[in-house]
């Protein structure tokens, strides 16, 4: 689906992301850990061509990602980036409307799309709510909406790319977008997703990359991953790791 080889991303003289391999493949969710400066917004920048690479490749469906153009690529993969910005009074079913643009699909399937992206981002409510008028964390919904509505209806060859898209939302809300992230999945789309909380991210990731200084400082499932060593070598952190009462993924407590 999603290929990254040897992955490398210069700044000028500096190289701010190195030696990155991984593949991300259909119906699986990949979390990107890491502290601040660690080269994951860098990553997702290279993943979906706004940074050129320096050295290595990134492949989408076995094509050279710069292979891809246009419309053609929006409809096989879509980014939330960590901040979306948009000063336009505009109805936010206008906004979640704007992710089927790539489409030629007609306003039946478009409409069908935009209320399944509504309901799944749990922001219907909000539909012919002024998009100035939202909270952060409703707008960060209402983005999220949009970039469903953009890979709909979600399936094998769809790549959806999120920076932190639960950074603005309280508790209840970052349960439901990663339950919608999960669904997306469930539905044949693969999903990269930035995160900063070890527990989310133990719960909804079926792998996780934990960067380190523009590399990969170890990659695998979440109780490959999640354990003192490696996150004590990467945070700084002092934790306990045990397994969730119920769900049995790994629950990182800091000491």
């Amino acid at each position: 689906m999603l290929r990254v080889e040897g992955l490398g991303v210069r700044r000028g003289a500096e190289a701010v992301l190195s030696g990155v391999d991984f593949c991300l493949s259909s119906g699986e969710v990949l979390g990107v850990l890491g502290p601040n400066g660690a080269g994951k917004s860098t990553l997702l920048g290279a993943l979906c061509g706004e940074l050129p690479a320096s050295e290595g490749s990134v492949s989408l469906a076995g094509r050279a990602l710069d292979d891809w153009h246009g419309p053609e690529r929006a409809r096989r993969l879509a980014v939330l980036p960590q901040i979306s910005t948009l000063n336009f009074a505009f109805r936010v079913h206008e906004v979640v409307e704007m992710g089927r643009l790539p489409h030629a699909t007609g306003r039946h399937i478009d409409q069908q799309a935009l209320l399944e992206a509504l309901d799944a981002a749990d922001a219907a409510h909000l539909a012919e709510r002024n998009y100035l008028t939202l909270s952060g964390g409703e707008r960060q919904r209402v983005h999220l909406a949009r970039v469903l509505a953009q890979l709909w209806p979600a399936g094998e060859g769809s790549v959806l790319l999120l920076d932190e898209p639960t950074s603005m939302l309280d508790p209840l809300h970052q349960h439901s977008t990663l339950g919608a992230v999960r669904a997306f999945s469930r539905s044949g789309g693969a999903v990269l997703v930035i995160l900063h909380d070890l527990n989310l991210a133990a719960r909804y990731c079926d792998r996780l990359l934990l960067l380190a200084s523009g590399g990969v400082h170890v990659a695998g499932t979440p109780e490959e991953v999640l354990r003192p060593a490696p996150l004590k070598a990467v945070f700084g952190l002092d934790v306990l790791v045990q397994r969730h009462p119920e769900r049995g993924h790994p629950l990182v407590i800091a000491r």
